[in-house]
């Protein structure tokens, strides 16, 4: 049994969230005695390829090379995935914006039935993963000759980056499908961790009024505990934040390990994106808010009084 994680990269290094997807390839692998390989898709991507051969448990690196990988394209990005698939029995994304986008069409083009959103690992068939908002955990059974998972980076602790001595083998790149074009790309600049991968997040809810009091209160203390920012989702609706930072069930999935919740009354779809974090702090002057059911230690407090007396305090 050989196990095929598709890495997410820059062209330079590998993503975090492959580091996770790694671990539950390990897994499986174990089960079967089996390997993990790991397909580096790109162009001038040597780098990022070389980092994947050093990432414990990653016993062959794939590297395709080619223009028509060079932006990441999902039709092609899974032309080169299904020119290899034969050769594996379980084919794992990570559950990103990215893996959600191209393991679709390998597991269609195969067709089999994806699984998404993996949180455990129990045999080679057999796999748990959230339903209804994460308020049930359903276990799922595949007889599907090749398995095609999403894997949610943050039920797997990271591979380690380093201590693996993979061998790279070069494969031929797919031609360009010729069914989208990338035009450009608009990156937001930010100074501060990025979401998923950040350590802190202090997220804001809709109890902060306005753009300007949720930049006015979170602001500064994230700017303390150099954490990232988050949002719930009524406060991405009502305009307080930028619809990429929004936490939840159709926003961002978030394990850090401390997460500070101020004016976010707990919606399920919040809970679903954030309750895996190692320390939940909440602040919110409504005692029954959903939020204080998952939080680790909760303030009944007003924030915009809470919120600057704890920055002044750190």
């Amino acid at each position: 049994m050989t196990v095929l994680v598709i890495a997410e990269h820059d062209h330079q290094s590998i993503k975090g969230a492959t580091l996770n997807t790694v671990t539950a390839a390990s897994e499986l692998a174990l089960l079967g005695a089996g390997e993990v390989h790991l397909l580096v898709a790109g162009h001038q991507a040597l780098d990022a390829a070389l980092a994947g051969s050093k990432i414990s448990g990653v016993a062959k690196v794939i590297f395709a090379e080619g223009e028509s990988l060079a932006h990441g394209l999902a039709e092609n990005v899974a032309a080169q995935v299904l020119a290899i698939a034969n050769q594996y029995s379980h084919i794992l994304f990570p559950a990103t914006a990215g893996g959600k986008n191209v393991a679709p069409r390998v597991a269609a083009q195969l067709d089999v039935a994806q699984l998404s959103d993996v949180t455990k690992v129990i045999s080679a068939d057999t796999f748990e993963r959230p339903i209804y908002a994460g308020n049930a955990i359903a276990t799922v059974q595949s007889a599907d000759a090749v398995k095609v998972l999403t894997v949610r980076g943050t039920a797997f602790d990271a591979a380690a980056a380093q201590g693996g001595s993979a061998a790279v083998e070069t494969v031929a790149a797919v031609a360009d499908s010729g069914q989208s074009a990338w035009v450009r790309s608009e990156i937001t600049q930010n100074d501060r961790p990025e979401l998923t991968a950040a350590k802190i997040i202090v997220s804001g809810g809709r109890a902060l009024g306005s753009a300007e009091k949720f930049n006015e209160v979170i602001t500064p203390l994230a700017d303390k505990l150099g954490a990232a920012i988050g949002a719930s989702r009524a406060a991405v609706d009502a305009g307080y934040a930028a619809n990429d930072l929004q936490v939840g069930q159709t926003g961002k999935i978030v394990a850090p390990q401390l997460y500070v919740a101020a004016g976010i009354s707990g919606a399920i779809q919040h809970l679903a994106g954030m309750k895996d974090s190692k320390v939940i702090v909440a602040i919110n002057k409504d005692a029954e808010a959903p939020i204080f059911s998952v939080a680790d230690y909760g303030l009944e407090a007003d924030l915009f009084t809470a919120v600057p007396e704890l920055v002044k305090a750190l």
